[in-house]
Order: structure tokens, then C-alpha cells, then sequence
């Protein structure tokens, strides 16, 4: 299996401006990833999807072997599914059936957890797509308050909670077939890849950087 690796990264964000190329402990974001996914053997190409020359030349100042998709005007803007971006590049590199995507803004993910997902997709046939998810044993509730996973009523210990899993967006993995049979990244019947909370932090807003820099410090 010849995987490619997808790391999207555009140059406007909304909560934390410039996020993907900031400081974050002494290199830009974007480095980290790239640097953990090009250690991993089954890895044959990196491709970074971006809107951005400034982006673009300045991954390439790091990376200077790294693919860079520069995506069509009408793939522009905040609101446009990654479904669709991955769409983009699988039909544009036709060249291999198997995918990895991840994000920037996944610092801390580990090179050893990449290749332990990789590992389990190649042999699980059952699955045909796997996708990272945090375990979470919690009261949890709806915005009226109405309990989602447990009886109020019966004050059991959060660890004797039923499981449930937030999908994280750290990691993908998918065939060629299976992204374009479902329209997605994740297929109909994916496995779910359980990390722990300190390498699923995924920075969304000022706070979430702060809190990656303090773990990436440790791992």
C-alpha cells in the first residue's frame, strides 16, 4: 500500500489569525506534522492543499520536496467542506489508492500513532476507512438539559458510563474507492482509532494553542 498524506491549510482562520504558519515552540505550526509525517515509511508523498502563496512558499522554505495542491478558486473560503478539498486531490493525483489526511493544526499526534493506524488499516479488511475519536465517560446532557447517557436519577460513577467517542480530527485514512463510493473521508464502515487527549488537541481558538504548546513541551 502507497499512501499519500493530505494536510490542508488555508491561509484565513477566523478565531486565531495566522494560525498555520504562528510561532508555536520555535518552528511555524504547520512544521510539526509535516515533520512527524515524513518519518513514517508508508508515507510515500505529502500533499499540502492550501489557497495560499504565502503559505505555500513558506512550508517550502522548510520542506522543499513537499507537493503543494493549490486549490481552485471555487474551493476558497471558510465554509467549504473538506470533503470536497479531498475530492480535488484525489482526482487530480490518480496515482495511488490510499490516503492519509490530517491537519496543522494536530501538533502533538505522534509518529508512532500515525503508524499505528496505518498498521490496523492495512490489516483490518472488515473496515474501510479508520478514523481517530476520544473517549469520553461524562454526564453529558443536551441544551434542554434532557440526559444523553445516563439516569439522573442514578448517580453511577462516570467510569461505569457507557463509552461514548468524539471524532477528533486529528486522522483519516481511506481508499481511493471507498472516499469516492461514500463522498467522504469516512466510509460506511469505519474503524474507530482511540487516542488520548493530550495527542487529539486540535487548535481551533487562542486558548487550544496555548494549551498545544504546553503539551507538545512534554510528549
Amino acid at each position: 500500500m502507497r499512501f499519500y498524506a493530505i494536510v490542508p491549510a488555508k491561509e484565513h482562520s477566523e478565531r486565531v489569525p495566522n494560525k498555520n504558519i504562528r510561532n508555536f515552540n520555535g518552528k511555524p505550526l504547520f512544521y510539526w506534522i509535516i515533520n512527524t509525517l515524513k518519518k513514517i515509511e508508508d508515507i510515500e508523498k505529502i500533499i499540502l492543499d492550501t489557497d495560499s502563496d504565502k503559505i505555500s512558499d513558506f512550508v517550502l522554505k522548510f520542506f522543499p520536496d513537499i507537493t503543494i495542491n493549490f486549490r481552485p478558486e471555487h474551493l476558497h473560503g471558510d465554509f467549504v467542506s473538506m470533503n470536497k478539498i479531498i475530492e480535488n486531490i484525489l482526482i487530480n493525483y490518480n496515482d495511488t489508492n490510499f490516503f492519509i489526511q490530517t491537519h496543522v493544526t494536530n501538533p502533538c499526534l505522534k509518529k508512532e500513532t500515525i503508524e499505528k493506524a496505518i498498521e490496523i488499516f492495512k490489516i483490518q479488511n472488515d473496515y474501510d476507512s479508520l478514523f481517530t475519536v476520544t473517549k469520553i465517560q461524562a454526564r453529558l446532557y443536551d441544551k434542554d438539559f434532557n440526559p444523553l447517557n445516563h439516569d439522573p436519577d442514578e448517580l453511577i460513577r462516570t467510569q461505569d458510563l457507557p463509552q461514548v467517542y468524539e471524532e477528533n480530527s486529528c486522522l483519516y485514512i481511506f481508499s481511493r474507492n471507498s472516499f469516492f463510493k461514500n463522498k467522504s473521508r469516512i466510509g460506511r464502515n469505519p474503524y474507530l482509532f482511540e487516542i488520548n487527549k493530550l495527542e487529539a488537541i486540535d487548535i481551533d481558538t487562542e486558548e487550544d494553542f496555548i494549551l498545544a504548546e504546553k503539551i507538545h513541551e512534554i510528549l
